[in-house]
């Protein structure tokens, strides 16, 4: 079985996450870049398919020439192999963008299944999955907490804010994953030695045979058209008991409409 998972580097959530004022786009370099939380379910859950069924997981970036950190700590975790979209040309793409790029990489490969995270922490769209499966011309499986493969059919346990419901498709397919679907695994010393002799292809918008005038910037379907810096926090109200301090406090609740 040829597993295909996608990852992603994103700021660090605990880093002061900012947008360059001159075309609105993350500012990759004021935050520490970290792996997107919810790939790294999408990396262990594609390595429990592999021991599972057999075969080989390919790791699928998009990112600018740092983000093969990233891709190094998806291979230190088991994964097989990995292809690196990277082009300057790729920088400020939208969804859309981003989705004909990945797509064309995928291309290049034989996959019986892509498995995404269900958003990155960064622009949390959360529509990468539908756009690559619309692309590739093959079914979706969305929110996805249990994976099982057999005979040719995935199913999935996909989660709903009351339940889950029972889904299923031919291979092949893509699948996003939420964050309750595993635990990811932490690369051993030796994973982390062996990924560093693990294959690596680059791939820029050449050798994908996309234009540059349908990507990046020049070619984003959206885009940011302004933005403020979130208002400092407000010195909170100080409830002093003095006997009634439970009445108090319970004011404060209605008045502020919180309970």
């Amino acid at each position: 079985m040829n597993i295909v998972v996608l990852v992603k580097q994103v700021p660090d959530t605990w880093s002061e996450r900012k947008l360059r004022a001159d075309d609105k786009t993350v500012d990759r370099d004021a935050a520490d870049a970290v792996f997107n939380e919810m790939d790294e379910h999408g990396v262990e859950e594609a390595l429990k398919l592999k021991e599972a069924h057999g075969g080989e997981v390919t790791v699928v970036c998009m990112g600018p020439e740092r983000a093969a950190e990233t891709i190094r700590k998806a291979l230190a975790m088991g994964a097989d192999k990995a292809v690196h979209v990277s082009d300057d040309a790729l920088r400020g793409s939208c969804a859309v963008g981003t989705s004909a790029a990945l797509a064309a990489a995928i291309g290049t490969l034989d996959f019986d299944i892509v498995i995404a995270g269900t958003e990155a922490s960064d622009a949390r769209v959360g529509a990468m999955g539908a756009m690559l499966a619309e692309r590739l011309g093959v079914p979706q499986l969305t929110a996805a907490r249990s994976v099982e493969i057999d005979a040719g059919t995935v199913r999935i346990e996909r989660q709903l804010d009351a339940g889950y419901e029972v889904v299923e498709a031919d291979l092949p397919v893509v699948v996003s994953v939420i964050e309750k679907i595993n635990e990811p695994r932490y690369p051993s010393f030796k994973g982390i030695m062996a990924a560093k002799k693990k294959e690596l292809t680059t791939l820029t918008l050449a050798d994908l045979g996309l234009d540059a005038a349908h990507v990046g910037a020049a070619g984003a379907t959206s885009e940011v058209v302004d933005f403020a810096p979130r208002p400092p926090r407000a010195k909170g109200q100080i409830v002093t008991d003095e006997g009634d301090g439970g009445v108090k406090l319970a004011d404060f609740l209605v008045a502020e409409k919180i309970v």
